[in-house]
């Protein structure tokens, strides 16, 4: 049985899930075009490839919500396809950019892939996913 607290809290991510996706979209944009010089490193997290597993989360999350979008607002299940495309298409653009626009960063496609499989990972397990934020979908 989830608690009140945790229902509130699905319930507004939910209610606001379009505006958190967008919200969302631009923190991934805005961490990408960050200046390399700002990221910190550590030869650690190399080790842990926990770079990928950051580029795969917040690209999950990105598709998590997208996929909630195309539920709350009864979209045709093609939607959430479009959506899992368009983030895959997003992780390589950013990827791009990196290369060509963003100051100090470079492409990586190990990166995109990533993203990739963040995407794919939410789709794959989406359906238990929104059980948690609606009883019928």
């Amino acid at each position: 049985m989830r608690t009140t607290t945790f229902n509130t809290l699905l319930n507004k991510i939910y209610s606001h899930v379009l505006t958190i996706s967008l919200v969302w979209t631009s923190v991934i944009f805005i961490l990408c075009a960050t200046p390399g010089q700002y990221i910190p490193t550590a030869n650690w997290l190399a080790l842990l490839s926990f770079d990928k597993l950051v580029h795969a989360g917040i690209f999950f999350v990105l598709s998590v919500l997208f996929f909630l979008v195309q539920v709350k607002y009864h979209q045709h299940l093609i939607w959430r396809y479009v959506y899992f495309l368009t983030a895959v298409f997003y992780g390589v653009l950013l990827e791009l950019m990196q290369a060509r626009y963003f100051s100090n960063r470079s492409a990586d496609w190990k990166d995109a892939i990533a993203d990739a499989f963040g995407c794919f990972m939410a789709l794959i397990i989406f359906k238990k996913i929104v059980r948690l934020f609606v009883r019928q979908a």
